[in-house]
């Protein structure tokens, strides 16, 4: 009796302890099972600890197709499909990931409104690209009053590897004092100086980007950027203001002191919503606009 007695204490004790200290191991399993848990009948639970596995957490889910989404994303992230790539078609990402076609195309659908993925009737659905003309504009948002856009003409007038200044550190998301690209070039249209920019990129993601580079290079800065160091811009943000013209900003940009001018200040991210270019740009609008589309 005495060991029956010293036994029901025992175990008294032990359901105690785990009641007052029930993260022994609980929270771990609730993180690992959550989704199995929430599919068990009530009346299943084993007494007081399932009050604490209903009420300790709430998991959160997305839809299915915003889950399809992701994976696509972290496969177009990992390189799995590279830029200008067709990616696999709707039937098989949809036996790939066990869902429905259905589910896959609105996960494309979204991707391809984000400028991620380009589809082509009859061909399939490909990996955008900052080489696809239509890409083109899309950052360089600089229009001509009259006439069809073309593509500037760059002259680079410095590229360094410096330290990072604080508010440029700030915004790329690095330490102050870290490693970064500088560029400054001046775009020209039809041989009239247009656009002062300068840019800002971490030194550890663009190793090796020189002058020399950027001169020999004729395509998109942006393209250059993703075929030779991995990093595609697919989002910015930017901030417009007006400005008078400094001398020096006049004299390179062929205009009088005081003129009036626009000022850009860009942002630009990469996947994971990682911040991987700073870029300040004054603007010529006497025979330009700037031009977007909203939506």
């Amino acid at each position: 009796m005495s060991v029956n007695a010293y036994l029901i204490s025992y175990i008294r004790h032990i359901f105690t302890d785990f009641l007052l200290d029930g993260k022994r191991g609980f929270v771990v399993k609730l993180a690992v099972m959550s989704s199995a848990a929430s599919n068990q009948p009530s009346n299943s639970a084993p007494g007081a600890g399932a009050g604490v596995a209903t009420t300790a957490a709430s998991p959160t889910f997305s839809p299915l197709y915003q889950q399809i989404k992701a994976l696509i994303t972290q496969s177009l992230q990992s390189g799995e499909w590279k830029p200008g790539e067709l990616i696999p078609s709707e039937v098989e990402l949809a036996a790939r990931f066990k869902v429905s076609q259905g589910t896959v195309r609105k996960a494309i659908d979204e991707l391809a409104a984000e400028n991620l993925v380009v589809r082509r009737q009859g061909k399939g659905t490909f990996v955008a690209t900052h080489h696809e003309e239509r890409a083109h504009y899309r950052f360089l948002r600089l229009m001509p009053d009259a006439g069809e856009a073309r593509q500037p003409e760059n002259r680079v007038l410095e590229v360094k590897r410096t330290r990072a200044p604080a508010e440029v550190a700030r915004m790329l998301d690095i330490k102050s004092g870290d490693s970064v690209i500088f560029i400054r070039r001046v775009q020209s249209f039809d041989a009239v100086p247009t656009i002062l920019e300068e840019l800002w990129l971490p030194g550890v993601l663009f190793r090796g980007l020189t002058a020399e580079r950027l001169v020999e290079y004729k395509g998109p800065m942006y393209g250059l950027f993703e075929t030779e160091f991995g990093t595609r811009m697919i989002r910015a943000t930017e901030k417009v203001r007006a400005v008078l013209a400094e001398p020096q900003v006049g004299e390179l940009l062929e205009v009088p002191p005081g003129t009036p001018l626009l000022s850009l200040e860009r942002v630009s991210f990469t996947y994971g919503d990682k911040a991987v270019e700073v870029r300040r740009a004054l603007y010529r609008t006497d025979t330009h606009h700037y031009h977007n589309e909203l939506s």
